[in-house]
């Protein structure tokens, strides 16, 4: 399979005090830089600490059982140095999609980028993901619970 079949995903690491504002107070003048990107892409960003706490909230809810990742997730979200981590890591989801085109994924890429290099050491890190397992080891599955 060449790169163009697997689809895409961006992630940033952003510095704690811009983090905490993209989680507190998303529309602060302060992001305003950052905002323009996600509505020039389309794009809204998931605190991805956010994401598995949602996850492990859903498999409460619904059945452990049907949720093969609870077990690392909840672990993950209630160790204190994961969570801190999680904290400051973002995906970013465009037109709704967790996972898109490498087109998309590219576009996206450059503009953080370009941004991470004027916005003031807020943008720690950014990274564009693909979906070939090869690529992305998986957390160790427990079976079911």
């Amino acid at each position: 399979m060449n790169d163009e079949t697997w689809q895409y995903q961006v992630r940033i690491r952003l510095s704690p005090y811009y983090a905490q504002l993209v989680r507190k107070e998303p529309e602060h003048a302060a992001l305003s830089s950052l905002n323009a990107l996600l509505g020039k892409h389309h794009a809204v960003l998931k605190c991805q600490f956010d994401a598995f706490a949602d996850y492990v909230a859903e498999a409460e809810r619904e059945g452990t059982q049907h949720y093969p990742l609870y077990r690392w997730t909840r672990e993950t979200i209630e160790n204190p140095a994961k969570k801190a981590k999680y904290l400051e890591a973002f995906t970013f989801y465009v037109r709704g999609d967790e996972l898109y085109d490498k087109t998309l994924a590219d576009a996206l890429e450059a503009d953080l980028l370009q941004l991470k290099a004027n916005f003031n050491d807020a943008i720690i890190d950014v990274s564009k993901l693909d979906s070939n397992p090869a690529h992305n080891p998986q957390p160790a599955s427990y079976g079911k619970d």
